[in-house]
């Protein structure tokens, strides 16, 4: 049966899981604010860095030595950015997606038992009527676990798609810099 109380219990609990999910939602936020800091105060010391000692090269075989030198690093820096940023955005994913599945499993034994509590109090003859919402509402969880499913293997796959693409791109920033030496000697020439 519906009380006041048991309205006031579920808002409750709905303005509380509201505010976790928007706790963990700043956190993963405060984690990428942080990374993308981290990563502009190492980008300007490297670019310091990296200008003196373009500045100091003595000939142009030194200059695209030195360029060349750059590339391997700067690509691994480049991939782990984005590894760290995949991991704190899948993360807190995962962990939004586990209390919102919480809370809606909350919500469906709720409304299973509101449905039997209306069940035993239904008028004779109504049992169709009942049998029907039941069969809705087993329907709508097998949707929703479907769905969830599906978003788990997209997530899987989109996952193992990163890993490619980074490796990939590990390999042909590493080929480059096996290539530039070539190159330099070109240039030099």
């Amino acid at each position: 049966m519906i009380t006041p109380e048991n309205i006031a219990a579920s808002s409750k609990e709905t303005v509380e899981s509201m505010l976790a999910l928007t706790a963990k939602s700043f956190e993963g936020v405060e984690k990428l604010v942080e990374l993308n800091l981290s990563t502009a105060r190492a980008s300007l010391e490297d670019g310091a860095e990296t200008a003196k000692a373009l500045l100091g090269a003595k000939d142009v075989q030194e200059f695209f030595a030195l360029q060349a030198g750059l590339f391997q690093p700067a690509a691994d820096k480049a991939t782990a950015y984005g590894r760290q940023v995949y991991d704190i955005t899948s993360t807190a994913q995962a962990e939004f997606t586990k209390m919102v599945e919480a809370q809606m499993s909350g919500t469906q034994q709720k409304v299973m038992a509101l449905v039997e509590t209306a069940a035993k109090n239904a008028p004779a003859g109504s049992e169709n009527a009942v049998a029907l919402v039941k069969s809705a509402m087993a329907a709508a969880n097998n949707a929703l676990e479907s769905a969830q499913k599906a978003a788990k293997q997209a997530a899987s796959v989109a996952e193992a798609n990163f890993q490619t693409l980074s490796a990939q791109a590990t390999t042909a920033a590493k080929a480059a810099v096996q290539a530039a030496p070539k190159a330099t000697r070109r240039a030099a020439q």
